[in-house]
């Protein structure tokens, strides 16, 4: 067994402890591989060992990397997007999850018209108020999704945050909290065209409290891969 599936075989087992100590089937929460700057031999390694979702930062790395595998799997965009690199990220993903500005939501969703698709999207909400984050605030999120949802070519799928880095996991928990919270006041809300049914949520450092307070999608890198070499 390889470092990499080993690795993966360790997350899944941790994923499913804190699904079930929160009273949730593991299946609910799916394993995302973060593989900004990962080459494609450790990422291959990755997919031969059952990861099946994969995030990235950046166009240009994601477009060479979805061209050259050559295999079956879905790649959903994690970082900050420009509304000028739209057209090309509606070719690249199956889910993007930084959506956190109209302007970037009305771009993609004329680019996903064009190309006779719907887009998958999550809200990215900054449920800290950290001016280093990117994300709408929590108080405006309802606003903002409440406008996407009349956009023909968008699908709203869930919400995204990234809760400040902690020394000590259990200090991100009440982030985690906050973005379920928001969730279930948003399903309350009965949009129409609105789906609650993703938390993107967690990261290597944080994923198992994540779980335990409803994250569906964990996006999990230097845990799989090791540190980055940048």
């Amino acid at each position: 067994m390889s470092v990499i599936e080993d690795n993966i075989r360790e997350i899944r087992e941790n994923i499913a402890e804190g699904a079930l100590k929160s009273g949730r089937n593991p299946s609910e929460v799916k394993l995302m591989a973060v593989t900004k700057t990962v080459d494609d031999d450790r990422i291959l390694e990755a997919i031969e060992a059952g990861v099946d979702i994969m995030g990235e930062n950046y166009i240009q790395e994601a477009k060479r990397k979805i061209e050259t595998m050559g295999v079956d799997v879905k790649w959903h965009m994690i970082g900050h997007l420009q509304s000028n690199k739209a057209k090309y990220a509606v070719r690249l993903f199956d889910m993007i999850h930084s959506i956190d500005r109209m302007g970037l939501a009305a771009e993609l969703d004329k680019r996903s018209a064009a190309a006779g698709r719907i887009m998958d999207i999550l809200v990215e909400v900054n449920v800290s108020g950290e001016e280093s984050k990117n994300g709408v605030g929590a108080d405006e999120a309802f606003s903002l999704i409440s406008q996407i949802a009349r956009l023909d070519n968008l699908s709203i799928r869930g919400l995204m945050t990234m809760p400040p880095w902690f020394d000590d996991p259990e200090d991100a928990r009440p982030y985690f909290v906050a973005l379920r919270e928001l969730r279930d006041r948003i399903v309350a809300e009965e949009i129409p065209g609105v789906e609650m049914r993703e938390l993107s949520m967690g990261m290597s450092g944080d994923y198992r409290v994540a779980v335990e307070e409803g994250a569906t999608i964990v996006r999990v890198g230097t845990a799989i891969f090791g540190a980055r070499v940048y």
